[in-house]
């Protein structure tokens, strides 16, 4: 069954702008996640590591189960600070976390200047310093499939936006601050 140019030009009016694919038609297939708030894409994945370590378990060493815990201490709470911090920044500027939708302001500024992408950074050191705590492989290797998709598809649509709200300011912010660390 094929769409017709109304079945897409009626999906695309319901999708954040940039979902679409480039050549116009109907939406890249792993778009869907669009529609999942990030967090929960990092909550999804774990659940997913979570059921592997369960189901074939790969154990840390007794010897590197405190450096494990202390580095997986420090890791959450530097993501949550992180993420945390990006947050209040957004909220206070009143501008949005959902991508695809437009920015009311180009923020820059705090953990903004390190990262184009705090909130994910702090979102991935939170993750690692969980599974650390929990002393569970797993989840630190399904991770690579929530960065990749960030990469791949969150980030574009959201730079995509960006570009389009704020022109040449975000192209000198590119410029000057990496998409990640």
């Amino acid at each position: 069954m094929s769409a017709t140019p109304s079945d897409v030009a009626m999906l695309r009016e319901e999708m954040p702008r940039g979902v679409a694919d480039k050549e116009g038609g109907l939406p890249n297939p792993m778009r869907f996640l669009m529609y999942v708030p990030v967090p929960w894409v990092f909550v999804l994945n774990y659940f997913a590591g979570g059921a592997l370590q369960l189901k074939w378990p790969i154990n840390i060493s007794p010897n590197a189960a405190g450096i494990s815990t202390i580095a997986g201490a420090a890791l959450l709470a530097a993501g949550a600070v992180i993420a945390g911090w990006a947050l209040v920044i957004f909220r206070k500027n009143r501008t949005t976390t959902v991508p695809g939708k437009s920015s009311a302001k180009l923020v820059t500024w705090g953990p903004y200047r390190f990262t184009r992408n705090p909130m994910y950074v702090g979102l991935t050191c939170a993750y690692l310093g969980e599974a650390g705590l929990l002393k569970q492989i797993w989840p630190v290797l399904v991770l690579p499939l929530t960065i990749a998709y960030l990469n791949w598809t969150v980030v574009p649509v959201e730079e995509g936006r960006l570009r389009g709200d704020f022109h040449e300011q975000y192209d000198q912010y590119r410029i000057r601050v990496r998409r990640w660390i």
